[in-house]
């Protein structure tokens, strides 16, 4: 997960300059006014809405997938006009050993530095960049008849259903009332709690937009509502009767254990007293010392594919 306040500056932003995610600022220092461009950060821009063209100059903190990042790089290059310049970084491990290839393959002259085991690349948008349109159509959303969902490259799980989360469905009982898909993804998950008519009401949350825009495609049931928020903090919620999650636990590509936990915790504080979470996870992250301490019983319901499925009550 990025976290990065909307602008690069609490300045009034300047549509001509973007920044994509969080570069860190002694490797790739962002222009003052940028406007943050990332779909990990709720209530930013995006940058597909940028006029062709129409920047100045760019930052972007490539993500690690490489349909993903091509897809970012070919969007960033559109926009720019031509010889505007384009910043680009990312892990060594993560990418970065591939930015320089996939720019130039692009069309792109470009300038490589290695710092802190990062690849830097300074480049600028040629005259007639080559390959855009297509890193540009295989990263779009995309209806997926394995899944039956609207997905898009760069989401959790895009590809093919998740067998953390068809475990949990495998295991939920039948739901009532108010609850709450923490890291809803696409709505996989989702529309399995909403085939329980019983269910008066479900808030999906998820910090990526991508995810928001697919879960309100596939998602068409009047009481469910979707939110682009940090599910660790908002929306405001509460006295609810259930959550539900398969929470994330990489940021950025590297494991962080601190994410499930969070939103357990978030959980427990959303819940009325006697609703229940439950949660999947996989096998080896250690979520049993933080559900034990919150939640009066906690319980293990399923158990297969490296994965295990709690249910844990208020």
């Amino acid at each position: 997960m990025v976290s990065a306040p909307l602008f690069a500056e609490t300045v009034e932003p300047n549509p001509t300059l973007c920044v994509y995610g969080a570069p860190p600022a002694e490797l790739a220092p962002v222009p003052a006014g940028a406007v943050q461009v990332s779909p990990l950060v709720p209530g930013a821009a995006a940058l597909e809405d940028i006029a062709p063209a129409s920047l100045d100059a760019m930052v972007v903190a490539a993500p690690p997938g490489t349909v993903e990042r091509r897809y970012v790089l070919a969007l960033a290059l559109s926009a720019l006009k031509a010889g505007a310049p384009l910043t680009a970084l990312a892990p060594k491990d993560k990418g970065g050993a591939r930015l320089a290839k996939e720019l130039a393959a692009f069309g792109c002259a470009v300038e490589e530095q290695g710092r802190r085991h990062q690849r830097i690349c300074h480049t600028g948008r040629p005259e007639t960049p080559t390959g855009l349109d297509a890193a540009i159509a295989a990263g779009r959303p995309r209806l997926n008849p394995d899944l039956g969902l609207w997905t898009q490259p760069g989401l959790f799980s895009w590809d093919r259903p998740d067998p953390g989360s068809l475990l949990l469905i495998a295991a939920l009982p039948p739901l009532a009332g108010q609850g709450a898909d923490l890291g809803c993804g696409a709505g996989l998950l989702s529309l399995a709690v909403l085939a329980h008519p019983k269910v008066a009401r479900l808030d999906l949350v998820d910090l990526d937009r991508r995810a928001v825009e697919a879960a309100r495609r596939n998602v068409e049931d009047p009481r469910a509502a979707v939110h682009w928020a940090d599910a660790r903090r908002e929306p405001v919620l509460e006295g609810l009767d259930f959550v539900v999650a398969n929470p994330p636990f990489h940021d950025g590509g590297t494991e962080d254990k601190a994410l499930g936990q969070a939103f357990i915790r978030r959980s427990h504080e959303i819940l009325r007293k006697g609703g229940t979470l439950w949660l999947v996870a996989n096998r080896h992250l250690p979520y049993e010392g933080v559900l034990a301490p919150l939640f009066g019983k906690v319980a293990l319901k399923a158990e297969a594919g490296g994965f295990k499925v709690y249910e844990a009550r208020k």
